[in-house]
């Protein structure tokens, strides 16, 4: 027993010793790890390494180390913190030779984006990479990737293409890029085959699919701009509702209501059926309308004759809006820059007629603190100001903000024009004019072929803004087998930014008419002479003045040399024209329209008058179809006075791209009708212009052509022709492939099917 016991004690003795001695091993080893983690060393230089997404600068505030020195613990605390940067897919640190450097392993970036099987025009890509939030110069994650496909199948599910299939590779260009392509094959479109519009008995089915997006299939004119294809849009579909609606009420319905659609889809088929169910209610008529405004700002009375919607006319939403925005410009003129105009309309069930309401909260009177012009690299800020129509001081004006916009974009100098306002306080605002400048200098070598002229050369150096001041020099020279040009010309649209303007020229045109009668030959004509002009703007929109010429005209006859003659004319034209056009190159809106009349007989052998008349109009189409598309007319009246000596050059001819495409130019001369001269002429096309690739600036066109050329009449010759217009504004000026039909053509008639065209605008 007492063995047992003392076997026992032993036994808790040593086990308590050897506890004791673990815990002093475990104690020892802990304080030896704190005094290693909290012991300080120092270093004499600190390098970071593999660094371009962050500066050192920043690198060293991030490491934070102080008085050069460092422990384990700030340094796990430096890399959690780079890590954070989410730039980096390894740090490590090493110490030797007293520096410390940190070596980084930098993600690479997207260098590139590819997309294909799926939009290719370069806006809609933007727009695209924008929702998938990715572009280029992004740091490359697979998670960023993961994102982006997500996002681009649910925009082409937004499409309607059900199922479609994305694969994503990604390509290394060299250790810190990557290339990223993203290859769509499109699911299946779903293809609406019915829509049902319940209820509907006041409006046409027709009218009602002309304003929604998501339109049945017509299986006859699904070719026509895609605009009837069917294909289901279901990022459209919720907005299609809200547009029925507004029909309605540009119909007078007030208490319309419009169900959400319901639509029902056969995914074996891809073929869906939609259905509206419409409560229309009463149509409604305009009783009467009333302006609550101060009269000291405005007579209200003459705003009423000006409004669209008047007593007994049918209630119209659209004119409701438009008489709202007219109120607001008209207060806004006076110098009410941030006024209010509110609406209310007072309905009467009983005899279906409204009360509409509007209430003018004017605000305070606000006038220009500073014009602030920026983007202009080259353009002097000073040729920008003369287009603006608001100066420092000045009481701020709506009509005299849109029109400066649409002055800016006339002069053609820029890509785009933005003029933003500055609220500064209660009374005083900045306007913010940004400007995008566009190439207008230019050295052109070019050539193409015409089925008149042959081949054609041409080189010209042009600046229509030199040295960004404005003034327009030209030089250029032509060259073809049916004429020899040169011409060199200056103008300045604002002398001392004035309202006059001034132009000189000198030219020497060389120009062979073949078969222009049988007898006499080919008709050479040698024409050397100066010009020079004086104008002055009239408002905003209007310019006269008058221009002096000066010519000496040889010609020549290749079979009758005895018909060979010197002639001179000066002449001064006066003229007057009319632009009130939003932009130079691609007017959206607005009139051109001009008329001058040439005097020739100041001094020299030609005696006649010469009047010219040209008409131009522009409107978009895009706010009545939602698409891009301007309709264009213009025409052009001339007639020649005969006042004692004239020459048969002095003449009109018919046909060629400034005239009736389809035909030649000089396509028709008096020769061939045993005439001397053509002296009167009018012409007249209507155009109807689509985007093409508007990234590169090229639109095309649909035009029809009508002309009309005589002696004693206008009519003596008729001649038409239609085709289609390839323009590309390329910054050496406008571009143009002409491929056009006669309509009708006689048998001896001179046809052209292509010409091609440069520096014309319509």
């Amino acid at each position: 027993m007492y063995y047992n016991y003392l076997l026992a004690k032993l036994s808790s003795y040593y086990y308590n010793y050897i506890k004791r001695k673990k815990l002093y091993k475990q104690l020892t080893l802990i304080l030896l790890l704190s005094l290693n983690i909290f012991a300080s060393q120092s270093y004499e230089k600190l390098e970071f390494t593999g660094l371009t997404q962050i500066s050192k600068q920043v690198a060293k505030e991030t490491a934070d180390f102080q008085n050069k020195s460092y422990t384990d613990e700030e340094i796990n605390k430096a890399i959690k913190k780079f890590y954070k940067f989410n730039y980096f897919t390894d740090i490590s640190v090493s110490y030797k030779n007293s520096i410390l450097t940190f070596a980084f392993t930098e993600k690479p970036f997207i260098a590139k984006i590819e997309m294909t099987g799926y939009k290719n025009r370069e806006e809609d890509l933007k727009i695209l990479y924008s929702t998938m939030d990715i572009k280029k110069g992004n740091m490359y994650s697979k998670e960023k990737i993961r994102r982006a496909k997500k996002a681009l199948l649910l925009a082409l599910e937004r499409e309607g293409y059900i199922n479609s299939v994305v694969e994503v590779s990604v390509e290394n260009i060299n250790s810190t890029s990557v290339l990223v392509k993203f290859d769509v094959n499109k699911g299946d479109p779903i293809v609406i085959t019915d829509i049902t519009f319940k209820g509907a008995k006041a409006l046409k089915k027709d009218e009602i699919m002309d304003v929604i997006a998501n339109k049945e299939t017509d299986v006859y004119f699904t070719w026509f701009f895609g605009r009837d294809d069917g294909e289901m849009n279901f990022e459209q579909l919720p907005f299609d509702s809200p547009r029925i609606k507004n029909l309605y009420l540009e119909n007078g319905y007030l208490d319309v209501n419009v169900t959400a659609a319901f639509s029902k889809i056969d995914f074996n088929t891809n073929t869906a059926t939609i259905e509206y169910t419409i409560i229309e209610g009463s149509q409604y008529k305009v009783n009467d309308t009333i302006i609550y405004l101060d009269e000291k700002i405005l007579n209200v009375d003459n705003l009423y004759s000006e409004l669209k919607l008047e007593k007994n006319d049918i209630f119209n939403i659209t004119h409701l809006r438009k008489d709202q925005e007219y109120i607001k410009t008209q207060v806004a003129n006076k110098g009410y820059a941030f006024a209010s105009v509110n609406f209310d309309i007072k309905v009467n069930k009983e005899n279906h007629t409204v009360d509409i309401v509007y209430n003018v909260i004017p605000g305070d009177k606000v006038y220009i603190n500073d014009v602030i012009i920026s983007g202009n690299s080259r353009t002097l800020d000073r040729v920008i100001r003369r287009n603006v129509y608001l100066a420092p001081e000045d009481l701020y004006s709506l009509t005299d903000f849109k029109d400066s916009n649409n002055a800016l974009k006339r002069t053609g100098f820029f890509e785009t024009v933005t003029i933003s306002k500055e609220r500064i306080s209660s009374d005083k605002m900045n306007l913010l004019v940004h400007v995008i400048e566009a190439p207008t200098g230019n050295l052109i070598v070019g050539g193409g072929y015409g089925s008149y002229d042959g081949w054609l050369f041409n080189v010209s150096v042009n600046d229509k803004n030199i040295l960004g001041s404005g003034l327009n020099l030209g030089l250029s020279y032509e060259h073809s087998s049916k004429k020899d040009n040169y011409t060199l010309s200056l103008s300045n649209p604002a002398i001392n930014d004035s309202i006059y303007d001034g132009s000189i020229n000198i030219h020497h045109n060389e120009t062979l008419i073949t078969n222009s009668d049988e007898k006499k030959g080919d008709q050479t004509t040698i024409e050397k002479g100066f010009g020079a002009g004086i104008g002055r703007s009239i408002g905003r929109h209007i310019r006269i003045g008058t221009n002096y010429s000066y010519d000496d005209e040889d010609i020549s006859y290749e079979k009758d040399s005895s018909q060979n003659d010197k002639f001179t004319t000066s002449a001064i034209t006066p003229y007057i024209n009319f632009n009130n056009t939003d932009d130079f190159y691609v007017p959206r809106k607005g009139v051109i329209v001009g008329t001058s009349l040439k005097y020739a007989g100041i001094g020299a052998d030609a005696k006649y008058l010469l009047s010219s008349t040209y008409f131009k109009y522009f409107y978009s189409l895009e706010d009545l179809i939602d698409y891009d598309i301007i309709f264009r007319y213009k025409n052009r009246l001339k007639v020649i006075k005969d006042r004692g000596n004239i020459r048969d050059s002095t003449t009109f001819y018919l046909g060629g791209a400034s005239s009736v495409r389809g035909y030649s130019s000089y396509a028709f001369k008096p020769a061939q009708y045993d005439k001397k001269r053509f002296d009167k002429y009018f012409t007249n096309t209507i155009e109807l212009s689509f985007p093409l690739i508007p990234s590169a600036k090229m639109r095309w066109a649909l035009f029809y052509d009508y002309g009309m050329i005589g002696k004693d009449e206008f009519n003596e010759i008729k001649k038409s022709g239609y085709g289609t217009v390839i323009t590309w504004y390329s910054p050496v000026g406008p571009l143009q492939f002409i491929f056009s039909r006669a309509i009708n053509p006689e048998k001896d008639d001179d046809t052209s099917n292509f010409e091609f065209s440069l520096g014309t605008k319509f």
